[in-house]
Parts: structure tokens; sequence; C-alpha cells
């Protein structure tokens, strides 16, 4: 697997030399746009205004646009010459406690693995964290910008995040009036919380609606005619807010409640 990133994490005198991987892949079904009456695929060309020409990925660069048609060009020589030993490490700024970042700021994934030399501090900064249930907040020059990121412990090594500014963010569009919540109701809410807590285990989970799309695509390839997928039959229309809590508590603990065993008949007792 290709570096995405390679630098190293710094923390008080701590130099501790990583690479990271991208830790998430794209694994969805993805279509081409064909043109309607020809089937031809439609491809789209960068080309100069001016000429007319199609323009190479070598022979295109960066330009910041500073009045009306006027640019200046940067190249990748320019900005390595600002970039400060500091902006070439992953410099830890605080740590601080999971729960105290909302997962709005999340942006992308990385695996962090350690470079030759640095196992040992790597795997004493990971030790430390999850053993103090701590997560470093940090920064980095990635591209052409310096990253916000959170690294945080897991079982089997160091994941990073980078992260999304406050300044990054848009204002909810549409808030609410929280309304007074009945006490009863506030416990029910919770009991049925509770009666549907379980450990999460990732392998269960996987894209349905992508299974169904690969089934229509076989069907579409051999000639079948698609069939339209049915929903789940659904409970009663419960409206009463207590009903329905009370409705979903009785289900969930009865999916909880494993079958009886079927009692043996005197046939199979005496056989």
């Amino acid at each position: 697997m290709a570096v995405a990133h390679r630098g190293a994490i710094s923390f008080g005198l701590v130099h501790i030399p990583v690479s990271l991987y991208t830790a998430t892949q794209d694994s969805d079904i993805h279509f081409n746009q064909l043109h309607k009456e020809t089937k031809e695929r439609i491809r789209y060309k960068k080309t100069c205004p001016h000429c007319g020409e199609e323009v190479k990925p070598e022979d295109i660069v960066k330009g910041y646009e500073y009045d009306k048609d006027h640019y200046v060009i940067m190249t990748d020589e320019d900005f390595e010459k600002i970039k400060t030993e500091k902006d070439r490490t992953i410099q830890i700024l605080h740590f601080t406690d999971i729960g105290n970042i909302e997962p709005i700021y999340y942006d992308k994934t990385y695996n962090v693995a350690p470079d030759a030399g640095g196992e040992k501090a790597f795997e004493l900064l990971r030790r430390a964290m999850k053993d103090e249930n701590k997560v470093a907040v940090a920064k980095t020059v990635m591209g052409t910008k310096e990253a916000l990121l959170v690294i945080m412990p897991s079982e089997s090594g160091i994941l990073l995040e980078t992260m999304f500014y406050k300044d990054e963010m848009k204002e909810m569009p549409k808030t609410y009036t929280k309304p007074e919540v009945n006490p009863e109701e506030l416990k029910m809410a919770k009991m049925l919380i509770n009666s549907m807590v379980k450990p999460f285990e990732p392998e269960l989970y996987h894209d349905e609606y992508q299974e169904r799309l690969r089934q229509v695509l076989e069907q579409k390839i051999s000639g079948q005619e698609v069939v339209a997928a049915k929903d789940e039959p659904e409970a009663g229309n419960v409206i009463n807010l207590m009903d329905a809590l009370k409705a979903s508590i009785e289900q969930s603990q009865g999916e909880k409640t494993p079958p009886k065993a079927k009692k043996a008949s005197k046939k199979e007792k005496g056989a």
C-alpha cells in the first residue's frame, strides 16, 4: 500500500518517525455517463480556452488569481520552501478526552505505522493514551493546508483523523425548541436504550442496498426482468409515545430471549 503521508509525531522532546496510510476504501458500484442514443461514454477533457487544445496533466500548474485574469504561479518547490521543520512534523498540541470532540469535526481516517527506529516510542504513546483513555489533538501541513488532527489509540495501533476547523462548520439551517420531557417517558426511553445495548461488531454490518443493486445488474446482464424489492412488514401503527416505548422494549426483550428448548417426545426418550 502506498504511503499517503510521511512525517513524525512529536510531543515534548519525543520524536517518532511514522507513515500514514489511508484507512478506508470506496467499495461502491460506480456508473459511467452514456449518450442516451448511441450509448457512447461521455468524456470530459481539460482544454485551453485560448487555443482549444487538450491539456495534459504535466502541463497544468497552480495559479492564484490576485486580480481579474491575473495569476501568480506556485510550484511544488515554492510550497516546500515555506515549510518549517515544525510543519513537517505531526506536532501534538495537547491531550483530551475523546468525548470532548464532536463527530462532525472528523474528516478522513489514516492508519499510522512507525518507521524504523520508532517502534518503542510509538508503542509507548499508544499504550499510555489507551490506559489514560485520552486522544491527542495535533497539527501538521498536508498538501497546501495546515491540517488539524486527532491521534487516537486502538487495540492494534494508532489511528489519525483529519478534522475540519471551526470556521469550516456550517450553521444549523433549522433549530427546534426543546420541549419539556416527561420523567416517565425519559425513564422508558433509557430502558429501551439499555435493552438494545450490545458490543459493536463491524463485521456484522454491510451495505444491503449495494447487494441488491449488484443483483439487479446481474439480472439485467442476463436479460432478466428486474423485480421490485419488498419492505419488511411493519409492526402496528402506534401513535402514543409511551405505548410506542413500551412496545419497543417488549419487542427488544423478546428478541433477546432465546427460544425454549423443545421437549423430547416419549419416542425420542426411549430411543
